[in-house]
């Protein structure tokens, strides 16, 4: 079975290589995401990175729901990993995967007719919201694919091969970049063709993840019904919360996206390229989200509660310097950036806002990623459910609408900014206080279970029987009780 390789040697090599391995996947994605919009503006047609913009808000919200179910996938598959129950964890792949297809696809049903009236809720209006429409079309029916390659992704990752799960994400990415100019420019499909070059890179990433954890490492059973009716409670205690945790930040990006609309579609332009450069200029973060998972699951599973708190301060440390280092090179790139996407008026000033004096505020958003990690694998995912929602409408809502009072669209995005550091902090303390509550029941359990295995008449103190014995009384071994035994007799006898 696979090895538990995160049970031993350095966490921060550990947090370090799973990490870059993730993201060199992930930020291939999100760099064809950035081509997408960077193809689209060739084209000259000014609503296209608007309508973008409003589309992706609303793939945000689908795309959430199939993250929740991966880190329920990664969560149960790397704790058996560590406790060493190869079956249990082919076990939860497959029941992971069987919920994911009948969830997306009735999830992807439901947004794809209500598809119109999602993008009037965030704002998408007129020519805007057609081009929106199309996009949407094409790719909402997708959901369960790409669901699906997420949780493959995640029990890859969950057994440590973090270099298959990167290739399966490349090798989407390369056929993105590939076919968006063919279907973009060759074929005459602007929007669309974009939409098709990304549902083509999605069956990609499935097939070769599912080939990972099919054909490679075997961690795969056959369906049983009654195992899976077993299995979906706890697969759903942590899923459920997940999706919901995941849900919150499109949510709150819908608000944002509607708030900015009323101040013209060149705002909604421009806040749809900072959402191609966050993911590109700080894509390990997201990928260390998904990586720390497996790692302190593992330990969890074996109960090394100690390397467990170790990688969370190691993941912590290497979050915050990954983003000040980062956000230095965005600030430094920013006119390259304008550029790229050949943004004008207010589109090129509000990126130019946020590369200036937002982009290192993302710091404190690595920490609740982290902190999520962890409490979705230690079993609190709630806890990442409640912080987030938190910062979703109280730590986003009154401090964008004080923004905008103060300072317009730009207010707006330093209005979320500031808003996210009290959560920040909860989450931290959170994280490291709820290692310390579960090391010290897992103590106290232990102690429990030793207990229970003595027989009473080995229970015996002989030392306290008797005040003579100093030395028994003093010591209290039980390595010593032949000898005060020995030493009670000669008495008697005398």
């Amino acid at each position: 079975m696979p090895h538990p390789r995160f049970t031993q040697g350095s966490t921060m090599r550990h947090i370090a290589v799973m990490s870059l391995s993730n993201a060199a996947g992930i930020s291939a994605l999100f760099i064809v995401d950035m081509l997408d919009l960077f193809f689209l503006s060739l084209l000259g047609e000014k609503y296209l990175a608007a309508a973008v913009g409003y589309a992706s808000t609303v793939l945000f919200l689908t795309t959430s729901i199939g993250i929740g179910i991966s880190i329920a996938a990664g969560a149960l598959i790397s704790k058996s990993i560590g406790e060493k129950d190869r079956l249990r964890a082919s076990q939860y792949l497959v029941n992971i995967s069987v919920l994911c297809l009948i969830f997306t696809s009735i999830i992807a049903l439901t947004v794809w007719l209500y598809i119109p009236e999602l993008l009037t809720l965030v704002g998408a209006k007129g020519e805007v919201h057609s081009l929106a429409h199309q996009f949407l079309n094409i790719m909402v029916p997708s959901m369960p694919v790409l669901a699906l390659a997420m949780s493959f992704g995640a029990g890859l990752r969950a057994v440590g091969d973090a270099k298959r799960s990167m290739s399966s994400t490349l090798a989407g990415g390369a056929v993105n970049a590939v076919l968006d100019p063919v279907f973009i420019f060759m074929l005459d499909m602007s929007i669309e063709g974009a939409a098709i070059a990304s549902v083509l890179a999605r069956v990609t990433i499935l097939a070769i993840s599912a080939y990972g954890v099919v054909k490679v490492h075997k961690l795969i059973c056959h369906v049983s019904w009654p195992a899976f009716i077993k299995d979906w409670t706890t697969i759903i205690k942590i899923a459920l919360p997940a999706m919901l945790t995941n849900l919150a930040m499109p949510i709150s990006s819908a608000f944002i996206t509607r708030s900015i609309a009323v101040y013209g579609d060149g705002f909604v332009a421009g806040y749809a390229i900072i959402g191609r450069i966050i993911p590109v200029a700080f894509g390990v973060v997201f990928a260390l989200s998904g990586a720390v998972g497996p790692i302190v699951g593992q330990n969890y599973g074996a109960q090394l509660m100690g390397r467990v708190r170790k990688s969370l301060r190691d993941a912590y440390i290497f979050s915050t310097a990954y983003i000040l280092i980062s956000s230095g090179l965005v600030f430094l790139a920013q006119d390259y950036l304008v550029l790229l996407f050949s943004a004008k008026g207010n589109a090129a000033e509000l990126v130019r806002f946020f590369c200036t004096y937002i982009a290192v505020s993302f710091t404190f958003s690595g920490i609740l990623f982290v902190a999520n990690a962890s409490f979705n694998n230690l079993g609190k995912p709630v806890y990442s459910t409640l912080l987030n929602w938190g910062r979703a409408t109280l730590g986003t809502l009154p401090f964008i609408f004080i923004g905008s009072k103060i300072d317009g669209a730009y207010g707006i995005l330093t209005g979320q900014a500031i808003g996210g550091i009290l959560f920040a902090f909860i989450a931290l303390y959170s994280s490291f206080k709820l290692i310390d509550r579960i090391e010290r029941n897992i103590v106290k359990q232990k102690v429990e279970n030793e207990t229970e295995l003595l027989k009473p008449e080995e229970i015996v103190l002989p030392c306290t029987l008797n005040p003579l014995s100093s030395e028994c009384a003093q010591m209290c071994q039980i390595a010593e009780e032949g000898e005060c035994k020995e030493e009670l007799s000669k008495e008697a006898v005398d």
